[in-house]
């Protein structure tokens, strides 16, 4: 079976972890390098971030496990390349992350429902676990419920599980619920968990003078920022704000994540240049990159 550099595990890699940093340098600047990278210049962009070349081997390993990266020799140097089933992988968490999604209160939802059996709990739990991740909230234990923009990728997991024949999905104009909608969400969520969550970009990254910072600065911080920010737009599925708590901190992380990019990215993007272009020696030499 083929390898996959799939969304999930995008969600699953632990924000500031080694090879979350690695995930998101990968996903941030190698297409824009042609698809390859010399092993000693991801090193120390890694390096830059705080990960160490011991720690970065490590990562490097766990996400070639995923098909996210190949080795491979150019140019008598040896490095890393992005594997097959990464493009398409990478292109679909840009649009989660790059593009806020708001659903509004006259969308309609999209509901899953499924028959899994005992002896196949693990698939069970697989489904419900990729559900969760992409931001779908728990009617009941076999109805999850999710706005209907997501139904595509609520298709995707089905299919990826293995259980598009156990499941069915309706996608309804009206939900009738005792207390309003602004209740039941609170149920089939769990807001606070979602709230604490933009209440740490704030925290982290509301103070962030960009004008302050050099290339090298600048690349840290936003691949810091890039990757505290990832896993936000999976959990959170964009509810409408008359059915969140009137405090919900969304808007303010979606505002402040855009500005940051505005303000970073291109100064990073810099730096980016500067390591894989120049013409050191510890640059040029082949790496132990081949297995």
């Amino acid at each position: 079976m083929a390898r996959t550099a799939s969304g999930p595990d995008d969600a699953d890699s632990r924000p500031g972890s080694a090879t979350s940093l690695l995930r998101t340098i990968v996903g941030c600047y190698l297409r824009r390098l042609g698809g390859w990278i010399a092993g000693p210049a991801l090193t120390e962009l890694m390096t830059t971030v705080g990960v160490s070349e011991v720690r970065t081997r490590t990562a490097i390993l766990r996400v070639r496990s995923k098909g996210l990266l190949d080795p491979e020799v150019r140019r008598g140097s040896g490095g890393y390349a992005l594997g097959p089933a990464a493009i398409p992988a990478l292109a679909r968490g840009d649009r989660r992350i790059y593009t806020a999604r708001q659903m509004d209160t006259v969308d309609r939802w999209c509901l899953i429902s499924y028959s899994i059996p005992e002896s196949q709990r693990q698939l069970r739990h697989q489904l419900r676990r990729r559900l969760s991740g992409i931001g779908c909230g728990t009617v009941s234990a076999a109805l999850w419920i999710c706005p209907e923009y997501l139904v595509g990728e609520v298709e995707e997991i089905l299919v990826d599980v293995g259980v598009r024949a156990s499941a069915a999905i309706f996608l309804a104009e009206e939900t009738r619920v005792e207390g309003g909608l602004e209740r039941a969400v609170g149920q089939w969520w769990d807001l606070p968990a979602i709230a604490a969550r933009h209440q740490s970009f704030l925290s982290a990254y509301g103070a962030v003078a960009a004008e302050d910072l050099t290339p090298r600065q600048a690349f840290a911080t936003w691949i810091g920022c890039v990757d505290a920010w990832r896993v936000i737009p999976y959990v959170d599925p964009g509810l409408p704000a008359a059915w969140l708590p009137a405090d919900w901190p969304g808007n303010l992380t979606v505002r402040l994540f855009a500005d940051l990019r505005e303000q970073l990215e291109d100064l990073s993007g810099r730096y980016l240049h500067h390591v894989t272009s120049s013409p050191r020696p510890d640059l040029e030499r082949k790496t132990d990159a081949a297995p």
